[in-house]
């Protein structure tokens, strides 16, 4: 394994970002939070169109684009700042959302291959941390394959919502599907009530919200501009979707967002989008007790095409894509919420 030479730890991360980067850290209203780049000494590898997700008190970098060499997973501990690289994963896989459940990585909702016409992943990939190998999970049905889905765990089950069938080219979807790790069964949900591809998920009391996102059409020439404002929220209780007023669309519409659920609100992060080159830094939150949004702090760089992790509470950010489309880069970033 690759183990870095430096051992900085995070609780003095945020004293020194300043004279590591140089960076002058953003000014923002008390309350909104901030954003800080944690130093350039220790970092993982580029990319984009991977994942982070939390096992116990270890992060894991996994996936993105490209196969050569397809990239290894990589694991950060925030209690030393160091990074050390873990097993391959036995494909490429991209545009996924990861889970924890049980202790280990799933990753399904993914795609493999170029752009633009990429399939998706016709099988369940599982990564255990404990040991540091993948296993090839169960096949997912035909009918039911995409990438770019948002992904959640909820009582024991994972689902599957959205997503496209077609890469970039076209066939976004309205699907909710839930997966059982116990058995490997699928079973087919009621469909949101609008398709969305390049999102992510998260649930709330007992609620899947679906933020954000787009319907990618390359097919049409119209990858990138046509987002979803819309807020689409499913009932685990009732089984049934509903869509928050028109005054709770998100306020900046873009895909290829990081999610979060920070102290009871949506927290989307970053993103793409047709309106401007460089990736989003805008960083907004739900409150699904009020439906408003509240802008926060921006992030101190904007990025898509990866995932964010809560922990010890603050949310951290690495890797991604600086402009749209893919410009990777290897950075990571910590958000500590405003009091």
């Amino acid at each position: 394994m690759r183990r870095v030479k430096r051992s900085i730890p995070i609780l003095l991360a945020a004293a020194s970002i300043a004279c590591a980067r140089n960076v002058p850290a953003p000014a923002v209203a008390a309350g909104l939070g901030r954003w800080e780049l944690l130093p350039s000494g220790d970092r993982p590898l580029p990319r984009h169109e991977n994942a982070y997700v939390r096992v116990g008190d270890r992060f894991y970098l996994i996936g993105g684009r490209g196969t050569n060499p397809i990239k290894p997973v990589e694991i950060f501990d925030p209690a030393t700042g160091t990074w050390r690289t873990g097993a391959t994963p036995p494909v490429e896989m991209h545009h996924f959302q990861a889970v924890e459940h049980d202790g280990k990585v799933y990753v399904l909702g993914a795609m493999t291959g170029g752009y633009p016409k990429e399939p998706p992943l016709p099988n369940v990939y599982v990564y255990d941390p404990a040991t540091d190998r993948w296993t090839t999970g169960p096949e997912i049905p035909a009918d039911r394959r995409r990438g770019g889905a948002g992904i959640v765990a909820h009582d024991g089950q994972l689902y599957v919502v959205s997503g496209i069938r077609e890469g970039h080219w076209d066939g976004h979807v309205p699907w909710l599907d839930a997966f059982d790790p116990r058995t490997g069964n699928w079973r087919r949900l009621a469909d949101a009530p609008r398709a969305r591809d390049h999102f992510q998920a998260a649930v709330i009391d007992g609620r899947l919200y679906a933020a954000g996102g787009r319907r990618s059409s390359a097919r049409i020439g119209r990858v990138l501009d046509l987002t979803v404002s819309e807020v689409d929220v499913y009932d685990f209780r009732t089984g049934a979707w509903t869509t928050l007023p028109s005054t709770a669309n998100i306020p900046t519409p873009r895909a290829g967002t990081m999610v979060a659920v920070v102290g009871g609100r949506l927290v989307v992060m970053g993103g793409e989008s047709g309106t401007q080159q460089p990736a989003h830094a805008e960083v907004e939150a739900l409150d699904p007790r009020t439906a408003t949004w509240t802008t926060l702090a921006p992030m101190a760089v904007g990025r898509h095409a990866t995932q964010a992790v809560w922990f010890g509470d603050r949310l951290f950010v690495a890797a991604g894509s600086r402009t749209r489309g893919a410009t990777e880069i290897n950075s990571q970033e910590v958000y500590t919420p405003g009091r």
